[in-house]
């Protein structure tokens, strides 16, 4: 296996400071390039919804809340729906999600002194105090009402169904409203906050920041779900399982170390392991002494090798009316299985606990660097620029937390939680060896950084402080190499390999935890690659890029595409509600 050192030749110096250099300038466009995350404020919620929202209207020629049914029903998943449209037809796509399109006529016949017999309470009610849906269906203001406070406070706002047996309709959400605004206002505006949030609660793409107390920001990314990002409010976190970062442990890795390490089994491990029970009151029973015989608190005397009650008497060879000569296979078995579990866990879990320690400790150096760096720079010296020390920390930073994370990961990987029945014992050993020397090759050279960045190298003459540079350079650039290494060889030769279960990892970012930028609250007027590709459909059958479905009155809608303030927060009573926050904070003040 290749062996990596920090020692090397001028030649690779000098290729390392190119790549520390294409580093740094990485490291500077990172903020000019497009985000692969974005951050949704209560300012661009009430965008990010009306762009998708307006993609859907404009191919469909549809109503908003026909659009947002539909998107619901998707989970805010713009392609999905176009791909679902493609395969099945707007029909399909329609009475699947509960949308009814068809233009009803007013029934002229009906004056308003006439009656109408409600289906549900089955009384007569005047025509002006019935409404209809979409789908056709009549009933009673009151029975409407009722049914819509009901749905609401179950949390079922989102798809509210038509009250007629086997109807699938979505009732419309303008009548919701103001049916249930005339009777209960802080439940209208409950129903809207739904509604708005539904783009977060819904999207598999967006999830709220598990930030405490919340930040009141969410994230969308557009691409893998598998992914690390920062919040604007700096937190780090998976967002798949929006615990914090954990690569390169799987989410149910890191779920069940942080179980393991919380809860009490590991105690019970050494109450297994260390005392016996005793045969007469079952309280477990540590040994201080050379002596076989012991004595429980209780009072009872018994054979610390088989567990035995007995008498008090005994000789140095045989104690009073016992003998336990005979081996017990499946009771020392037990024991010495979850001793060597035990152990086993100690193991991982003290180095994993060391290098976070030591990834605490070192985020102290973070102003002691700045003042060494002060220091230089006031110096007269050729030397001007030492962006070198601080990416060399900031290298220190990403690996060290790695490193701790790998020690969770082969605690799973090669115990027999998880995966026993997916290598057999010689592979399993030949993998264990294969990425204990790379973590181990890793582990040395982050600690020859630590090294050299804790020492005094601004007190070092002009000639020390370029040695001691190229050290630090050096070992940066191999450390990020040996990181990716380390990544490959889970993906490729440990997980990838798996048959019977799939665990996925976030990807490794030399750069860090990718930053999410936040979300314009202004719309974009950028084509999409969905449309791209829905367009290109219908230009392949020979028909228009607009396809002439039923159409109906489109809302009026903010030309410019940008939310207000006033949007996204709305007063009712005497306060005021924030939709910075989600809906069950909200419910709880």
């Amino acid at each position: 296996m290749e062996d990596f050192d920090y020692m090397s030749s001028e030649e690779d110096d000098y290729d390392s400071v190119d790549e520390l250099e294409d580093d740094e300038d990485d490291t500077y466009s990172q903020s000019k390039r497009s985000s692969s995350s974005q951050v949704i404020t209560k300012e661009s919620l009430l965008s990010a919804q009306r762009e998708d929202l307006h993609r859907v209207m404009d191919w469909l020629k549809l109503r908003e809340q026909h659009a947002r049914t539909l998107l619901i029903f998707h989970r805010w998943d713009v392609e999905k729906l176009f791909a679902v449209l493609v395969e099945k037809g707007k029909d399909r796509l329609f009475a699947e999600a509960g949308v009814s399109v068809v233009e009803r006529k007013a029934d002229l016949s009906l004056q308003p002194s006439s009656t109408i017999m409600c289906n549900i309470c089955m009384d007569d009610i005047p025509a002006n105090e019935v409404t209809t849906m979409d789908c056709g269906h009549c009933f009673c203001n009151n029975c409407w009402t009722e049914n819509f406070i009901l749905k609401i406070h179950e949390g079922q706002s989102r798809r509210i169904r038509c009250m007629e047996h086997k109807c699938n309709a979505i009732c419309d959400e303008a009548i919701v409203r103001s049916l249930v605004s005339a009777r209960h206002p802080h439940l209208a505006e409950k129903f809207e906050r739904f509604l708005l949030e539904s783009y977060i609660e819904d999207n598999r793409k967006v999830k709220w920041c598990p930030s405490v107390p919340h930040c009141g920001n969410a994230i969308r990314v557009e691409d893998d779900k598998f992914c690390e990002v920062e919040c604007a409010c700096g937190l780090q976190f998976c967002f798949s399982c929006s615990s914090e970062v954990h690569s390169p442990c799987s989410c149910l890795m890191w779920e069940l170390w942080t179980k393991k390490c919380k809860d009490e089994s590991e105690t019970v491990n050494w109450i297994t392991v260390n005392t016996k029970p005793c045969p007469k009151c079952h309280k477990p029973v540590e040994k201080n002494g050379g002596c076989n015989l012991v004595g429980c608190i209780c009072g009872q005397a018994f054979c610390w090798l088989c567990g035995g009650a007995t008498g008090r008497d005994h000789t140095w060879s045989t104690i009073t009316g016992h003998s336990c000569g005979r081996y017990k296979e499946d009771h020392e078995q037990k024991a010495e299985r979850a001793k060597l579990n035990l152990y086993r866990y100690m193991h991982y879990h003290n180095r994993y606990k060391a290098h976070t320690d030591s990834f605490k400790l070192e985020t102290d150096l973070k102003e002691t660097i700045e003042a060494k760096i002060s220091i230089l720079e006031s110096k007269e010296s050729s030397l001007k620029d030492f962006t070198w020390i601080t990416n060399g920390l900031n290298r220190l930073f990403r690996s060290r937390r790695v490193l701790s994370y790998s020690y969770p990961f082969a605690y799973y990987m090669f115990g027999d939680d998880l995966f026993w029945d997916e290598m057999s014992k010689e592979e399993g050993g030949l993998k264990q060896n294969l990425f204990e020397d790379q973590q181990q090759q890793l582990e040395a050279n982050i600690e020859r950084l630590s090294q050299f960045l804790e020492e005094p190298f601004d007190s070092y003459d002009e000639e020390n402080v370029m040695e001691i540079r190229m050290k630090i350079i050096n070992l940066s650039v191999i450390i990020d190499k040996l990181c990716k290494k380390m990544y490959e060889c889970i993906e490729n030769d440990l997980l990838g390999s798996l048959q019977s279960t799939i665990h996925n990892i976030a990807p490794y970012q030399s750069k860090g935890v990718e930053k999410a930028s936040e979300l314009s609250p202004c719309l974009t007027s950028k084509a999409n690659d969905g449309d791209t590709f829905l367009q290109s459909f219908f230009n392949t059958q020979g028909g228009t890029t607009e396809p002439s479905w039923p159409s109906s009155s489109s809302p009026n809608l903010n030309v410019s595409g940008c939310s207000s303030r006033k949007r996204a927060r709305k007063a009712f009573g005497d306060g005021l509600f924030d939709l910075n926050l989600p809906a069950e904070v909200i419910d709880k003040s």
